[in-house]
């Protein structure tokens, strides 16, 4: 190659494209994209931009031939080495795919912008600043630790040494166990036994509250860490229970609701991490006959005495099933209907509540990452499973199939059904292939002559949640479509309003009072009036801090929150023109 050859200026402009197309991909399309698709669309279109950058830097740069070949030997090797070097939780996916969604874009803009920056560079210099380059935007994840996703799917990182709240709590961990309350002399009624209330519908009958906050806020009774996991709160006689992770095991937590003193743990020894939650179960637990019910991310179901923690049966629900644990972990609730405990576990499996026994299995198979849920549809009592491209319908006395209906697709849901009334649901829906939001459903089953007949209404994509559950009120539904809050109609689907930005937020139906209480991804609680007319935020105060995920759960007047870090409780203040100022 001849001298004139060599000084001829880089051909940046391909590079320059090539990233910019990379960075409107990774970026900017996940952020307003409303189909599922095209957001998995945008990451693959990310990831191939890199090769396509190496083969501009080999084949189209104009750059001395050592600094194209060495520049692609350097990259293949840094992103190998650091494949081996990173933290469990960047590598986590096959072939270390979460690493390369995050190191290759980065690396390719490092790599052109050096390429642009380093033009009349001295040769050597160029040569020595080309292999910092590659070696830190390759290499920089080493140093890393991934927090999972947040709400809006982006990632969340902390450095590899750094302490987590999780480490803070295992080296203070509290042994010291206070012992539970008094017995109730009869039984008494239980406001939260499980997963939304007894009704798995979110909805709390029966309380009036304050509304200005500002006059009269919650006052704090408690708060405490806690371990990692998503799991919400069953509650009965001024206790509380729910999951979380204290280092290698998997356990089941009972505190008092009165002052949040820990009473019992069951520990099992189990550990699972995913790349979206992070570590800890999923599933709440159900309270009912004296007992405890849960299950753990790995399948572990047990029952548990709920005053003393004594463990009364425990089953692998994994292998009863015959399948793995899911991508995500068992996110799925127990249900206890009449003398069953049933969980879904790759299909459902109803067990016996007093002896463990399996008592029946479901018809239908696959993974679902949605609770079984009750509902009387036709005047039928049935337990409702929502799985990729299908709901499914069985008798909650011997699992028998009632009916099954097809979804468009692979049309999927993360979301409990909302009942409307008999025969009428909603369901939201998400692109099982990319577990992105596609929007909410009104699902009609009917039980005639014929036998069942099921259709869907309406589809509408102005409600679009993903794990924020939605509540039904006089003719309308309220939840996230997306990150914001809103309201569409019950006849069409239409939407009322949208407004409010609460994250990947979690609510509650207040239906005396016509309000939302909404517990924000960043640990606020806010007070929204449930109404189709416009968003009206009454109140709105702090109460944890770190992503919150898990459902708030209310027991009177008191009201619990937790996240994978602390748990707090709260007196919500009295309505004040009853009370009077």
């Amino acid at each position: 190659m001849s001298e004139s050859t060599l000084q001829k200026p880089l051909r940046l402009w391909p590079g320059v494209v090539l990233v910019v197309v990379q960075w409107l991909a990774w970026l900017v399309v996940p952020m307003f994209a409303s189909r599922g698709e095209f957001k998995m669309y945008g990451v693959m279109v990310a990831l191939l931009a890199g090769p396509l950058v190496l083969l501009w830097w080999v084949a189209f740069s104009r750059a001395r031939w050592f600094e194209r070949l060495g520049a692609v030997v350097l990259v293949v090797a840094a992103m190998a080495a650091a494949l081996r070097l990173v933290h469990p939780s960047v590598a986590e996916g096959n072939l270390g795919f979460q690493y390369f969604i995050y190191a290759i874009p980065v690396a390719s803009l490092a790599f052109v912008t050096w390429a642009a920056l380093s033009r009349h560079f001295p040769a050597g210099f160029r040569q020595a600043s080309m292999v910092a380059v590659i070696l830190i935007s390759c290499g920089v994840w080493v140093l890393l630790r991934s927090e999972g996703l947040g709400g809006g799917g982006f990632p969340e990182f902390s450095w590899r040494w750094s302490e987590t709240p999780e480490d803070r709590l295992l080296a203070h961990e509290d042994d010291q166990f206070a012992p539970p309350p008094p017995a109730p002399a009869a039984a008494e009624e239980v406001e939260s036994t499980g997963f939304r209330g007894p009704d798995r519908d979110g909805v709390v009958r029966g309380l009036r509250i304050g509304t200005d906050w500002s006059v009269s806020p919650p006052a704090e009774l408690w708060r405490r860490p806690v371990g990692p996991g998503v799991s919400s709160f069953a509650v009965g006689d001024g206790l509380l229970y729910t999951q979380e992770q204290r280092g290698g095991d998997e356990v089941v937590s009972c505190y008092k609701v009165a002052s949040g003193e820990p009473v019992w743990r069951h520990r099992d020894t189990a550990r699972f991490w995913d790349s979206h939650v992070g570590a800890g179960p999923r599933a709440t637990p159900a309270l009912a006959d004296g007992r405890v019910y849960t299950l753990g991310a790995t399948g572990i179901m047990n029952a548990l005495d709920a005053r003393s923690g004594a463990l009364v049966w425990s089953r692998d629900a994994a292998s009863d099933t015959g399948g793995g644990v899911p991508y995500f972990g068992y996110v799925n609730s127990p249900l206890v209907v009449d003398d069953v405990v049933i969980v879904n576990a790759r299909k459902l499996v109803a067990y016996d509540m007093a002896t463990g026994d399996p008592r029946w299995f479901g018809p239908d198979k696959g993974v679902s990452y949605s609770s079984p849920h009750l509902l009387r549809l036709g005047g039928v009592p049935q337990v409702l499973m929502l799985r990729p491209g299908r709901i499914t319908s069985v008798a909650p006395g011997d699992g028998s199939l009632l009916w099954k209906y097809r979804l468009a697709g692979d049309m999927t849901s993360v979301l409990q059904p909302a009942l409307i009334e008999d025969g009428d649901f909603l369901i939201s829906t998400m692109v099982d292939s990319s577990a992105v939001p596609d929007g909410t459903r009104r699902i009609t089953v009917d039980h005639g002559p014929g036998g069942w007949t099921v259709e869907e209404r309406w589809m509408s994509n102005r409600l679009k949640p993903s794990f924020s559950q939605i509540v039904v009120h006089e003719g309308h539904a309220y939840g996230f479509d997306g990150r914001i809050l809103a309201c569409i109609g019950l006849d069409q689907g239409r939407r009322k309003w949208k407004g409010g930005r609460y994250g990947a937020g979690q609510l509650l139906l207040l239906p005396e009072q016509d309000l939302l209480l909404v517990l924000s991804e960043g640990g606020e609680i806010a007070l929204v009036a449930a109404s189709p007319d416009r968003f009206t935020e009454l109140s709105r105060i702090p109460a944890i801090e770190g992503k919150t995920w898990s459902q708030p759960s209310l027991t009177g007047d008191i009201l619990l929150v937790r996240n994978g870090q602390e748990m707090a409780a709260f007196r919500l203040p009295p309505e004040l023109n009853r009370v009077g100022r």
